[in-house]
């Protein structure tokens, strides 16, 4: 995946469909000039469709397939019932007035993968965040949004975490360095109930989190903040999210994911155990 900052940003589905479009078009022999004649487009077209850069237009996919030779009515059917699917707008759509296309792709993903990783040095991940620590980092992050703004944000991170209570949870195992516990954010109370609610968190069996303390001293991922996402799909290898401040980073390339999943396995082993991190919240909570 490449870079996304303000491009349409590709579905999970979208993603799934491009790759499954690609194998037939190998598997059949054809190259992007031939598939692209049969719609009468442009080879660049039939690469973005691939690699989820464009929306899948059904004629296009009906075309597309009966040019790869696919015959059985079944299978078309479901390629077809695929692209209607990854056409639809998804449930954060609804956000759109607030939400940056980088991170609708973030929102798609996390709300498709299985296993969530995360590293995160400023602040208590989005989807353990209390309301109101979520409107105080919201409100330092975006200090010219309007209040109406700021609320449909918050809005939507609330809707994402309903994602933890559902009935297939992702395994969520974030690393959390020491500086998320002592940075005062909104002030006394609401750092309270946030610690509270990282130690409810804690008894969830999908949630796993560790600390990484000071003492510790440096780790491999001093960098930034990310997070890695795993999915069932056979189609979605791992990526991993690179925020900044005007967008984010995709990587799936076998490498540069190997190089993220080394340092957050190195990190894992340098935090507290997740089972003294409930210990650890509980010293912090004593100090606030």
């Amino acid at each position: 995946m490449a870079e996304s900052r303000g491009t349409g940003a590709p579905t999970v589905l979208r993603v799934v469909l491009g790759k499954r479009l690609a194998d037939l078009r190998e598997k059949a022999g054809i190259g992007y000039e031939q598939a692209a004649a049969a719609l009468d487009v442009t080879h660049a077209t039939i690469r973005r469709m691939e690699k989820a850069e464009t929306g899948l237009k059904i004629p296009y996919v009906e075309k597309l397939l009966t040019t790869y030779g696919v015959r059985d009515p079944e299978e078309v059917e479901g390629f077809l019932v695929l692209a209607r699917e990854a056409n639809r707008p998804g449930w954060w759509h609804r956000y759109r007035d607030v939400l940056p296309e980088w991170f609708s792709a973030f929102v798609s993903l996390e709300g498709e993968a299985n296993l969530i990783r995360a590293y995160e040095p400023h602040y208590v991940p989005g989807l353990l965040q209390t309301e109101d620590y979520a409107r105080a980092v919201l409100r330092a992050g975006l200090p010219h949004a309007s209040d109406e703004e700021i609320d449909r944000l918050v809005a939507l991170r609330l809707a994402r975490q309903a994602r933890l209570a559902g009935d297939e949870p992702p395994l969520l195992w974030v690393v959390m360095d020491e500086t998320v516990l002592r940075r005062p954010i909104g002030g006394r109370a609401v750092m309270r109930a946030q610690v509270d609610r990282l130690i409810e968190a804690c008894a969830m069996p999908r949630v796993r989190l560790q600390v990484m303390p000071f003492a510790a001293g440096p780790h491999p991922a001093m960098y930034g903040p990310f997070h890695i996402f795993r999915f069932e799909l056979q189609e979605l290898p791992d990526i991993v999210c690179s925020e900044s401040l005007v967008g984010a980073v995709y990587f799936d390339e076998r490498e540069d994911v190997s190089t993220y999943l080394e340092a957050l396995d190195r990190m894992c082993a340098q935090a507290t155990p997740a089972q003294s991190t409930e210990a650890f919240l509980g010293g912090v909570r004593k100090e606030i």
